[in-house]
């Protein structure tokens, strides 16, 4: 991903009148430092809805206090969706249920459109047993004595972790980390036994040889790594992927919501770009903004009980 660049991608209208209305640059926050999966995904998407729009749409990365910080900046924004939160599952599905004070309510943001999913996948070390059945039998058989790294409690792929352990009934001992890089390094050497990751670090983990992919936690097989499976299919119950999508300050106008949402739901029906995106382990979503706004609903709803069950507390 080298390419994507940290300059204004410009918009040159080559789309329908319809979306043709130009006016001020669009302004998409990453709450997460340049380079990972949510940053590679606003970049992808802007640089194909810039010219639909006929506006410049800038990436601005504002990363920190587990997305809090550029959250809160969305949340504040002018209400006229010229500003645009690029959050993760992270941000609007975890932080609402675990934060005790919050600078945020989901309340604050009008849902524009749902982006892309990102499962995870278990990658182990050489030396245990890299077939589903088996790894999970391995596990079960050695309660406590397997560890797995993750980036931090409360983090999406921690939680994804929590619902194995509890899907699967395993024990094992999880492990924090700050960032993928450090994991990935201490599965290679043999002194962390497996770690839970998405994206681009999931897929070097499975190239690397030294790193093998279990199983992912997505609801199917990735189309461009069909070989490796996910627990789902034995499992029924252990789907556990982060999400990203794009939203506009609460109050912000419907019609802009609305071009807004056609826009990136053009851009995502793109095979460029969703090949773009699935190099990256992510599979691209689109829909309307209603529907967004429903999956968001079922998302709170559905990872409340696990994460009340494992009394995590942010702030």
């Amino acid at each position: 991903m080298a390419n994507i660049t940290r300059r204004a991608l410009s918009g040159i209208v080559l789309a329908s009148p319809a979306l043709a209305q130009p006016g001020r640059p669009i302004v998409i926050i990453v709450p997460f430092p340049p380079g990972g999966s949510t940053d590679v995904t606003a970049r992808l998407l802007a640089e194909r809805m810039a010219p639909l729009l006929g506006q410049q749409v800038f990436i601005e990365n504002r990363p920190g206090a587990q997305t809090i910080i550029g959250a809160e900046y969305v949340a504040r924004a002018a209400p006229d969706a010229n500003t645009l939160l690029m959050s993760s599952g992270t941000t609007l599905t975890i932080n609402p249920i675990i934060g005790r004070n919050l600078p945020y309510r989901v309340e604050d943001f009008a849902p524009v459109a749902h982006v892309s999913t990102l499962p995870f996948a278990v990658a182990v070390r050489n030396g245990l047993p890299s077939g589903m059945a088996e790894f999970v039998a391995h596990v079960r058989a050695n309660p406590g004595r397997i560890n797995w790294g993750h980036n931090g409690r409360g983090s999406f792929n921690h939680i994804a972790g929590a619902l194995l352990e509890e899907k699967l009934r395993l024990r094992w001992q999880d492990v924090p980390y700050r960032g993928d890089a450090p994991q990935l390094n201490d599965v290679i050497a043999g002194t962390l036994d497996a770690m839970l990751v998405g994206g681009a670090s999931a897929i070097a983990a499975g190239r690397t040889g030294r790193a093998r992919i279990v199983a992912w936690t997505g609801e199917q097989r990735l189309p461009n790594r069909p070989t490796e499976p996910c627990f789902a299919e034995a499992w029924p119950g252990t789907v556990a992927v982060t999400w990203f999508g794009l939203l506009a300050p609460a109050r912000s106008p419907v019609d802009q919501v609305e071009r807004l949402n056609q826009a990136a739901a053009t851009a995502l029906r793109e095979p460029v770009l969703q090949g773009r995106l699935l190099d990256e382990g992510i599979l691209s979503a689109g829909g309307t903004v209603q529907e967004f706004s429903d999956f968001l609903r079922r998302e709170q709803e559905r990872w409340t009980p696990l994460l009340r069950r494992l009394d995590i507390q942010l702030g």
